[in-house]
């Protein structure tokens, strides 16, 4: 079992900085004077023309819609009354536009303080306040008042709950599921650690697709997920997939990863955990205390990924600059169901 990191006892402020190690961000959205990190001359690898932790200019392809409309204020009223988190707004996702406006959204239960302090990130990091019990009840109502076909659920990580929140993850997918029976779930879950029987109460729970993000390529995981490691999250995949739940994995570029390294990971993905759905989008830095971005990945490349990633055995593949996890998942569950029929 790896160790939790907890804020140090002499701070009063509970979710405290999230990166004492030079890499990484404060995910509070604003830096404390009480420790001002400078990461100015930090970068990702050692090539000579590698950024530094600087906010680069984006190109013509990197486009958000200003979130508008009514079915967007109609989302965003809903989680308000019922005092939800979602992904959306605690992890600054550029299609919160684009989704809420066509009746999409990710839930984030388990609160909006995470345990871990992954350098890509944007939600807050810290000491989680205990959790909610009522939430599952909560997000089953939610989501059959917002009548979406396919809802996604997501957390943070909880390292400092013995079953990393995995109790609370079931009650939640069988809430929606009672509630809302017309609604697909697609859960979005963490490592647990690695521990198998969390996992299992997850998988027991029946979600009509099971998520696992591997995030990067395997040389980038101490610095993009210094909590996390490559073969865990791959045994994760493998253990869906085995499960028989629809397994799906996303990953995103330009982080300092080479396209090369993209590409071997796609089959290495393949190989040893046939995940069947895989996302891949541009990282984009939140703030200046978080990872640089490295290139800004051309959609050219992007269609690359996405050619390989089907020559690969993928059932589906999302490649694009803006593309998430849960961006477009409905279309994704259609598309899905649409090639299972066909077979």
């Amino acid at each position: 079992m790896q160790s939790v990191h907890n804020p140090s006892p002499t701070k009063t402020n509970q979710n405290s900085p999230r990166h004492p190690r030079p890499l990484g961000g404060d995910t509070a959205r604003q830096t404390r004077r009480s420790a001002v990190l400078d990461l100015s001359t930090q970068v990702l690898n050692n090539a000579p023309d590698s950024q530094s932790l600087i906010m680069r200019r984006k190109p013509s392809w990197i486009r958000a819609q200003i979130p508008s409309g009514e079915g967007y204020r109609t989302i965003r009223q809903n989680m308000e009354t019922h005092g939800l988190h979602t992904v959306c707004q605690e992890a600054s996702c550029p299609n919160i536009g684009d989704c809420w406006s066509r009746g999409t959204a990710t839930i984030m239960i388990l609160g909006d303080t995470c345990t871990r302090s992954c350098g890509f990130c944007n939600v807050k990091t810290g000491k989680p306040a205990p959790p909610d019990y009522d939430e599952p009840k909560k997000v089953g109502k939610s989501v059959s008042l917002m009548e979406l076909r396919h809802i996604v659920v997501t957390c943070v990580d909880r390292d400092d709950l013995p079953d990393g929140g995995a109790a609370i993850w079931a009650e939640t997918i069988a809430e929606v599921h009672a509630q809302a029976p017309n609604t697909t779930v697609e859960a979005l879950i963490g490592d647990f650690q690695g521990n198998e029987q969390d996992l299992r109460t997850v998988i027991e729970s029946q979600p009509e697709i099971l998520a696992h993000n591997l995030e990067t390529v395997p040389r980038m995981h101490s610095a993009v997920r210094p909590q996390a490691t490559y073969d865990r999250s791959m045994q994760v995949l493998t253990r869906i997939q085995d499960s028989g739940l629809v397994s799906k994995t996303g990953i995103m570029v330009g982080i300092g990863e080479t396209d090369e390294e993209v590409l071997v990971m796609l089959a290495d993905i393949r190989e040893k955990s046939k995940t069947e759905i895989i996302t891949i989008g541009q990282y984009l830095q939140p703030s200046r205390n978080h990872l640089p971005i490295d290139r800004w990945v051309h959609p050219d490349q992007f269609a690359v990924y996405k050619e390989k990633g089907l020559e690969l055995g993928f059932r589906v593949v999302e490649s694009g600059p803006l593309v998430r996890s849960s961006y477009h998942a409905e279309e994704q569950v259609r598309e899905f169901k649409l090639k299972q029929n066909a077979e």
